[in-house]
């Protein structure tokens, strides 16, 4: 008599709750941002043993961070629609479940960084877990608009994580690296407000669309990417790049200007929605170019 597929199915399907709990496709722009970070950092390949196991650690506490951003989170995301999807919101995980989960692949992350890595990428990536997971979710996006500004720092810190773990330092190109993904983090998140700010409204969260008005915020989505253009022109600048990286982020550039116009002067839902998506392409093939540049100057 064959076995019934029950408990293969019940397995999977626990799986994919546990999975779900640590944001994938965006742990995935982390880790794509810290690998980028890993090769930018050195001369010629990484070295194999910080390339995979700082890629794995950085996964592991970054999904754990977000684990505990879907815990603390889940009343809000239960009144979302972008979140209420998410497993402890529908019920198919508790508090506990998430929290060992979340400790044990943050702890396992944190481990193999310190032992297989260097302690310097251990403590940064620790100190990301916590700027994201209580300083952020718990401090700051709660009680001021300046939420995703002052947050973003969190957000931004995969390259330099990576640089660390195949250097075993923090330099000034690192954080250049940083500093494009800080100041791209407000126009990226914002443009998601916008079309979301009745849902922000509803949950309480004093997003910069709630607490100072759709016009304000479209300016503002304008302003940063005026800013993010000309922080993006210094990897040239200070030689970390050549030409075939400027020209690349020129045009990117060019495109998120014009979409972030659009939001400020002609704004539609659709348009807002566009410029979200857009900025994600912004971010991955920006640094793709600085990848491949990187590799052609040597």
């Amino acid at each position: 008599m064959q076995a019934a597929p029950f408990p293969q199915s019940k397995f999977l399907h626990a799986a994919q709750q546990y999975w779900a709990l640590t944001k994938p496709r965006v742990v995935a722009l982390i880790v794509f941002c810290a690998v980028i970070g890993m090769f930018l950092g050195v001369e010629g390949l990484p070295p194999v043993q910080p390339l995979l196991v700082g890629t794995v650690g950085i996964w592991l506490v970054a999904g754990a961070a977000a684990a505990v951003n879907c815990l603390v989170e889940q009343r809000i995301d239960a009144l979302m629609a972008r979140t209420r999807a998410r497993p402890l919101p529908r019920g198919e995980l508790n508090n506990f479940q998430t929290l060992v989960f979340s400790g044990l692949i943050g702890g396992f992350g944190v481990w193999l960084l310190y032992v297989f890595v260097n302690p310097l990428t251990m403590y940064l990536t620790l100190a990301t877990f916590v700027g994201y997971a209580i300083v952020y979710t718990i401090l700051l996006k709660p009680n001021t608009p300046q939420n995703i500004v002052i947050g973003g720092a969190s957000g931004a810190m995969p390259p330099v994580l990576g640089w660390a773990a195949v250097t075993n330092s923090v330099t000034a190109e690192a954080l250049v690296l940083f500093l494009i993904i800080f100041i791209w983090t407000p126009p990226h998140f914002w443009a998601l407000a916008l079309y979301r700010t009745k849902e922000y409204e509803k949950a309480g969260l004093p997003m910069l669309p709630v607490t100072h008005g759709p016009e304000f915020t479209r300016f503002h989505v304008f302003l940063y990417t005026v800013m993010l253009t000309g922080t993006t022109v210094l990897p040239f600048a200070i030689k970390m790049s050549g030409w075939i990286y400027l020209v690349c982020a020129l045009v990117l550039d060019g495109v998120f200007l014009y979409y972030a116009w659009q939001v400020w002067k002609n704004y539609t839902e659709a348009i807002s929605r566009r410029t979200f998506a857009f900025s994600i392409l912004y971010l991955a093939l920006l640094f793709a170019a600085l990848l491949v540049d990187h590799y052609i100057r040597l």
